[in-house]
Order: structure tokens, then C-alpha cells, then sequence
């Protein structure tokens, strides 16, 4: 293909010049096709770089003190498209002029002043958003968006008011103050006893054992007062089981005080007896050298006869260790009367009785036989205390602290968990136990969850015969060996079905 008889444009080149007004007349012959394009390109207005002296004189200026590109020749669209030529029809871009009148330069920056406004933001609090279709008429002639209906009320409340001390104080009745008061002379005996002491060992242990049976009293008549109000046994979806477990919770507060005591006698009983070994000064006075007995031989204490006073009225009159001494189960302490068939009491009228008696009989209290008998009390609390620890922290971690079973349940007094489950499969139609779970909860509230399988073709009244009759053994089994009068309550819970539905 033979090549485009067309002419190219020439290069584009730009040179700047300067020249005075006098030199901007250019003589292009129209003939002469070779001068025209050479020419094609002259200025012909202001040259490029002709400004005027007051575009540079002007100090506020921010612009160019002149305009780059005066003739739009040079950034013409058809220039970079077309053929080259002036017989071409070219349209340059008018740059307008400046209107300040003094012949410079255009500014190219718009600077133009703007307010804005200080005033605060106003919300646009009440008005409507959107399209309530609720209330619009498509929703009422075809019912789209319906109210949803309306739901039951609760079976169990949310939560119910815990009594203040002063609603608690105008519920008490009259009964219930004289207890109050009784405790408080009860804790008078117990500081009595304790200053009495005067440095002997066994009246320390004594005074501790006072203070123990104080705190189970104190205990018992406010478990008294709560039970005047309706959330100390109805059960909340906050507290599933009434306020009922925090007596649980006190009874193992007193359970810790007990170990302590037991600690602190013990630390004493071996600092005094150490005091004055190997050379070394007693640093309190032995109180049986020197001074004479704490009780004149023959005489009667009375500190300690004031103690057995304050435990018996307390026992019959409040019963404050009835409770937590079921869930001891202190078994070698069963044949005794009631109020020693309780090892708190137990311990507390036997030392008691030991003090009363022996200024009596003329029998002087050295140090041997005071450290003895706080080694010996000191013991016996520990002991109680770890045991009733263990029994109340069981029940508040929802276990049962019940027995294992001996195999012999045919008294009651050893009946166990084990024998129980031994008997539920004995039972006519149980095949199986799949599963079988017991849990204390308080003192008067235990569960049992059973699940069980069935023999095939029972129907639902042999079904519910056999759920009675599992209830009453439970509960006849397992809730006498908690004391006498079935003061515990079970809760079963069955679950049946056929070995295939497990």
C-alpha cells in the first residue's frame, strides 16, 4: 500500500521569545505553501512571555505574574488529529480577560468567602421515620400486622422483697422477742464465763463451747422472725428454694468457728504448758502457783453452774442445735436422753458439769489436769467441727451426705442410698435404673431424680401405682434416719420408659 499523499504536521516546538510592542507584525504570503506552514505557528497576538510590569509589581499576588499559554493554539484538540495546514478550520479557546482593568493577568484561584453557621444541630426529636404500618390502613382491612397475645403469667415470681431489721422488728411476736432476749442473756453468761476464767485453760475451752451454743440460738430465732415472710419459703426465679439454704450457710460459718476454736486452744494449751522450759521466763503468771485456787475447795462455781443453765434453757426452750445435729448423725449418742443425744450439748453440759464438780469433791486443778481438759475439749471441737463442715458443705454444693447402705435394711437406722436403689428394682415391672440421683437442699428439703425402665404393656395406672409407691419408700427410708417426726421432705422425680426408648 502506497504510503498517505497526505502531509504531515511538523513537530510541535515551543521557543519562547521576548519582543517589544513594536515587533508583533508578521507578513504570511498565502501562495507560498512552504512560508505558510513555517509560519503556521507565529504568534499572533501578545507573545508567551510579554507580561506587563504591573502583573510583577503587584506584591499580593498568589498567581503566575503571568499566563503560561496566551494563544490556545498550541493546546487545540484538532492540532493533535489534524492534518497540518491553515486552510483548516481551527477553534481556539478564548481565555477571558481580566476585569480589574489593569491589563494583568487572570486570578485562577476562586476564592469566595462562606459563613458557616454556629447555631446547635437541632434533633429531630418526635417525628416519624418510616412507615407504621400498625396503624395504616392496609394493615387494618387485611390484618397483616396482628398484636402478639397475651402471656400467662409466671408460675414463680421474678423475686420477692427480702425484710429489712425494722420490718423484721415489727413482725416479731411475742414469743419471738423473749427468745431474742434470752439469747442476749445467754452471750452476757458466755463473756461472764470467759472472764471468770482467770487464766485457766478448761474455762477458756468452756467459754468457747458457751459462745458456740450462743451463735446456734441467735441463729434459730432469726430463722424464726424470716419465717414470718413470704420469700423465707416460697420459692423465685432468683431463689429457687426460698431464702431457706442461708440457714445452711450460717451452719457452716459456726462450723468453721469451731475448728478455729479447737486451733486456738490448742495453741494456747501448748504455749502454756511450754512457758518456763528450758530456762526460759513464763511470760503471763501460772495462775494455779501463788494465788490460791480459782474456786475455794467445797465451793461451787458459779460461772460454770450458770453455763449448764443457759445450755438447758436453750436446748428445750430454743432446740439451736436441733437442726445441724441431724445432719451429724452422731449414732453412739442415740440411746441418750435428747438433749445429750445431741453432741453439742453433750459436750458442752459434761464440761460444765466437770468444772461444778470438782472444787466440790476437794479436787485441786493443777496444770496437769487444766491442760487435759482443754487438750480434750480442744479435740472434740476440731473433730465436730470438721464433720459438721463436711455435712453442711455438701449440702451447699446440692449433694446428699447421706449413707452409702450396709446391706441390712431391715432397720431403719441403716438404711442407705444403696439399699434403697436395691429395693426400687425389686420393685414388680422395673427392669432397670438407668439413672438415680439424690441431693439435700436445706435442712427439710431433699430430691430424688430416678430414671427408670419399665416392662413393655404397663399402662398408665399401673404407672402411677408405681410411682406412689417408689415416693413412699424414699421418703419412709431415707427420711427417718434424719430424726423422729419425718421432719424431712423428698421430692421425687420419676422418668419411665421401655429399655428401647433409652
Amino acid at each position: 500500500m502506497a504510503p498517505s499523499s497526505r502531509l504531515r504536521p511538523p513537530p510541535i516546538s515551543v521557543t519562547p521569545t521576548i519582543q517589544t510592542p513594536d515587533d508583533h507584525d508578521y507578513d504570511i504570503d498565502a501562495g507560498d505553501e512552504d512560508q505558510g506552514n513555517a509560519n503556521y505557528f507565529a504568534y499572533e497576538g501578545n507573545t508567551l512571555l510579554s507580561p506587563s510590569r504591573d502583573s510583577f509589581y503587584d506584591p499580593n499576588r498568589l498567581s503566575p505574574v503571568a499566563p503560561t499559554f496566551q494563544n490556545s493554539d498550541f493546546l487545540s484538540p484538532n492540532m493533535a488529529t489534524s492534518s497540518g495546514g491553515p486552510s483548516e478550520n481551527v477553534s481556539p479557546i478564548d481565555i477571558p480577560k481580566p476585569s480589574n482593568g489593569n491589563g494583568g493577568a487572570p486570578n485562577p484561584f476562586n476564592f469566595q468567602t462562606q459563613i458557616i453557621s454556629t447555631s446547635p444541630v437541632k434533633p429531630n426529636v418526635g417525628q416519624r421515620r418510616g412507615h407504621k404500618y400498625k396503624h395504616s390502613s392496609i394493615s387494618a382491612q387485611h390484618q397483616i400486622f396482628q398484636e402478639p397475645p397475651p402471656r400467662p403469667p409466671l408460675a414463680l415470681p421474678r423475686d420477692l422483697p427480702i425484710p429489712t431489721v425494722k420490718e423484721a422488728w415489727k413482725s416479731m411476736s411475742k414469743d419471738q422477742r423473749r427468745r431474742l432476749y434470752w439469747c442476749i442473756c445467754h452471750l452476757l453468761i458466755a463473756v461472764s464465763v470467759f472472764l471468770s476464767a482467770h487464766g485457766s485453760l478448761a474455762m477458756t475451752a468452756l467459754s468457747h463451747l458457751v459462745f458456740f451454743d450462743v451463735g446456734s440460738a441467735l441463729i434459730c430465732v432469726a430463722v424464726e422472725v424470716l419465717g414470718n415472710f413470704e420469700v423465707w419459703k416460697r420459692s423465685s426465679i432468683r431463689h429457687p428454694f426460698g431464702l431457706e439454704r442461708a440457714e445452711v450457710l450460717a451452719g457452716f460459718a459456726l462450723s468453721i468457728f469451731l475448728i478455729f476454736g479447737g486451733f486456738d486452744l490448742v495453741s494456747h494449751n501448748l504455749k502454756h504448758v511450754l512457758e518456763g522450759k528450758g530456762g526460759h521466763t513464763a511470760h503471763h503468771p501460772d495462775p494455779h502457783e501463788g494465788g490460791g485456787p480459782r474456786v475455794p475447795n467445797g465451793g461451787l462455781d458459779m460461772a460454770s453452774l450458770a453455763a449448764i443453765v443457759a445450755t438447758l434453757v436453750s436446748a428445750y426452750g430454743l432446740r439451736n442445735h436441733a437442726r445441724i445435729s441431724k445432719v451429724m448423725r452422731v449414732s453412739y449418742l442415740a440411746s441418750l436422753p435428747s438433749v445429750l443425744s445431741n453432741p453439742f450439748h453433750f459436750l458442752t453440759l459434761s464440761t460444765s458439769a466437770l468444772m461444778v464438780l470438782l472444787p466440790l469433791f476437794s479436787i485441786p486443778i493443777g496444770l496437769l489436769l487444766d491442760s487435759a481438759i482443754c487438750g480434750l475439749i480442744a479435740i472434740a471441737m476440731f473433730l465436730l467441727g470438721v464433720r459438721l463442715a463436711i455435712a453442711q458443705g455438701l449440702m451447699l454444693l446440692m449433694s446428699y451426705g447421706g449413707r452409702s447402705g450396709s446391706g441390712s435394711p431391715g432397720k431403719n437406722k441403716d438404711v442407705g442410698v444403696a439399699d434403697v436403689v436395691r429395693e426400687i428394682e425389686a420393685e414388680p415391672g422395673v427392669e432397670k435404673i438407668e439413672e438415680a440421683q439424690f441431693w439435700q437442699v436445706h435442712y427439710g428439703l431433699c430430691m430424688a431424680n430416678l430414671k427408670l425402665s419399665v416392662a413393655k404393656g404397663c399402662d398408665d395406672a399401673t404407672l402411677s401405682r408405681l410411682r406412689a409407691r417408689i415416693s413412699n419408700l424414699i421418703q419412709n427410708r431415707l427420711g427417718e434416719g434424719y430424726g423422729k417426726g419425718g421432719s424431712l421432705r423428698w421430692e421425687v422425680s420419676l422418668q419411665m420408659g421401655t429399655t428401647g426408648r433409652f
